[in-house]
């Protein structure tokens, strides 16, 4: 992966170079010999540096621009002189030309930044799925940007102070979601969004956003583009010998196993993670489908021990808390994957957000159907459901499908689970907007026009994606020395999969009935019929049996709970229920709150 930073003041007189060198030192993970640029202009600088590579940079002057990622672009010149040139490069002409608008002629994943010092103006801008991740701070006459918060830190005039709204939006998120921080001032572009600053004005906006029309074509028609738009989607990830592919035994690491080995003249090489746990173990399935394929598979199994080792070196690694679990078999797996000799993995994160795929919405669809009920009946049912014990279910039913949307969602969400005033401590919530996480939800979900379905697939790809599962895999990818390309997320499979119409993507309560249908020559059998797990963490069972981990757990939550902006009266009976109840369910907020302990100790 690589990384870019840098900043622009209005009030300095020069540029001093160790302000560069200050943020690059500050990124987390970057090796001494990470290869680097930069480039100053008056009281401008930009710097970045990468695994691999560097991230492309451009100077004329004044103007100054640098491109984290290498994007396609819709625009057949600009293509041929990223092509001739670099992306940089083509994003200086394209600016020139176009200013803001030529935003609209990138595709897939980047970052990006043009300076003009003179004029006092910045653009920052990232991709339309957030695959790279921009923060910024802005403020009298000052801005700092980063792909890491850690870099907007270094500068000397960004002065950190922990949100603790940010706190409570990663307990009620399990992390931080853009445009949020978890420090106050620092905020996050969002997918699609662009940052631009001149003499006169400040303002964001979303440059692009996705459109879901559909397709006029045939249901036949569009089954046999399919596999034209996922063949093309792995090409463009350019996969070679040291490249290898992430193997859960799920539908679309399947495919991308599939379509690789498909383009790959030997058998390549697959790597997948196991557990010793009831429930949590899917090696099969990756066994299944490295056989159908005949690709090579590499086994890991995590254990509790392991889990213990990885808790403070994630913690470390990520800029602000992230509460994801399965960041922990995610980096083991590219870990496993680096000592193998690969330096980069493919990954089938997004299939599930595109082509419908996440249980939700097909419990969504079911409580839709209640708006459907004339008044007449409703005004019979409700009274009788709430009165007679029988109807209990039906009372449950009513009484979630009257929430509206988005926020049905959220209804077994632990924040809205147990009275906000027995988890968190009476000072904190005076300093917290508790409406917050939902205003966020909504603002995004308004922001679709299209129905049902596809609002959702619209929600998803920022909280689910961008927000969570992309930053999840990019940094322990990161971590472990690997980059990371995703198949399932390149912008023409992407628009294909928006222009399938809803009634085909989920026939009736079908999750992905569209994508089966279309694989089912291609992928194996058992792989069509398995239902969605993911790369779950059995940390609550474990830490059931575990001396080693409980012992670390209990110590961490005795931290958290010295802190004051929880009730240690709800971390005692958070133990006691663990202990006594489910302990899976109850074990998803203890590592969250053992992960934000653990961020804090380390940052």
């Amino acid at each position: 992966m690589s990384s870019i930073y840098g900043w622009l003041s209005t009030t300095a007189t020069a540029a001093p170079l160790p302000l560069l060198d200050a943020q690059r030192h500050a990124t987390r993970g970057l090796k001494a010999d990470a290869p680097s640029v930069r480039r100053h202009y008056k009281t401008a600088g930009l710097g970045g540096h990468g695994i691999n590579a560097a991230p492309s940079i451009y100077q004329e002057d004044g103007l100054l621009v640098i491109v984290d990622g290498a994007p396609h672009w819709q625009d057949p010149e600009l293509a041929a002189l990223a092509g001739s040139h670099d992306a940089a490069y083509a994003l200086a002409q394209g600016f020139l030309r176009q200013g803001r608008a030529v935003l609209e002629q990138m595709t897939d994943g980047f970052a990006a930044c043009v300076l003009q010092a003179d004029q006092h103006y910045a653009l920052l801008a990232v991709d339309r799925l957030g695959l790279r991740p921009l923060a910024f701070y802005q403020q009298d006459g000052l801005l700092v940007f980063g792909s890491q918060l850690d870099q907007l830190l270094a500068h000397p005039d960004v002065r950190p102070e922990v949100s603790q709204q940010g706190i409570f939006n990663y307990l009620y998120f399990h992390v931080i979601p853009s445009p949020g921080s978890i420090y106050a001032g620092i905020e996050k572009l969002q997918p699609g969004e662009c940052l631009e600053i001149s003499q006169t004005q400040s303002q964001r906006r979303f440059y692009w956003q996705r459109s879901y029309q559909d397709s006029s074509l045939s249901r036949q028609d569009l089954l046999a583009q399919l596999h034209h738009e996922l063949e093309q989607a792995t090409r463009q990830c350019l996969p070679d010998q040291q490249t290898g592919a992430f193997l859960s035994g799920g539908l679309d690491s399947s495919t991308v196993v599939g379509l690789f080995q498909k383009l790959s003249a030997q058998p390549i090489d697959t790597f997948s993670i196991g557990f010793a746990a009831e429930g949590y173990d899917e090696m099969a399935y990756a066994r299944i489908t490295a056989a159908h394929f005949k690709a090579k598979l590499h086994e890991y199994y995590v254990t509790p021990a392991d889990v213990l080792a990885a808790i403070p070196l994630l913690a470390q690694a990520y800029d602000e808390p992230f509460g994801n679990a399965s960041a922990v078999p995610a980096y083991y797996c590219a870990k496993f994957a680096h000592e193998h000799g690969m330096t980069r993995l493919l990954a089938g994160d997004g299939g599930d957000e595109i082509f419908a795929g996440n249980a939700r919405y097909a419990k969504q669809k079911i409580f839709d159907l209640y708006r459907h009920i004339p008044g007449f009946a409703k005004a019979v049912l409700e009274p009788a459901a709430a009165h007679l014990p029988p109807l209990r279910k039906v009372k449950s039913y009513i009484e979630q499908a009257t929430i509206a949307m988005p926020e049905r969602l959220e209804t077994y969400n632990f924040l809205h689970r147990t009275p906000l005033a027995d988890i968190f401590a009476s000072d904190f919530l005076t300093q917290i907007n508790r409406d917050a996480p939902l205003e966020l939800l909504q603002s995004t979900y308004r922001r679709s026009d299209s129905d049902l379905l596809k609002k959702m697939l619209f929600l998803d790809n920022k909280y689910t994606l961008a927000d969570n599962d992309l930053r999840k895999v990019n940094r322990t990818c990161e971590l472990a020395g690997v980059t990371v390309q995703y198949p399932m997320l390149q912008e023409n499979l992407v628009a294909f999969a928006a222009s399938v119409p809803s009634k085909w993507l989920m026939q009736g309560f079908e999750l992905r009935s569209f994508y089966r249908q279309g694989m089912k020559n291609f992928l194996a059998k058992e792989t069509l019929a398995k239902s969605k797990q993911g790369f779950g963490l059995p940390f609550g069972v474990w830490m059931g049996s575990d001396k080693d981990l409980k012992e670390f757990a209990e110590a961490n939550l005795q931290g958290i709970a010295q802190r004051g902006f929880l009730n240690p009266a709800y971390i005692k009976n958070l133990i006691q229920l663990h202990q006594t109840s489910h302990a899976s369910y109850y074990g998803v907020m203890i590592w969250l709150l053992v992960m934000l302990e653990q961020w804090l100790l380390t940052h």
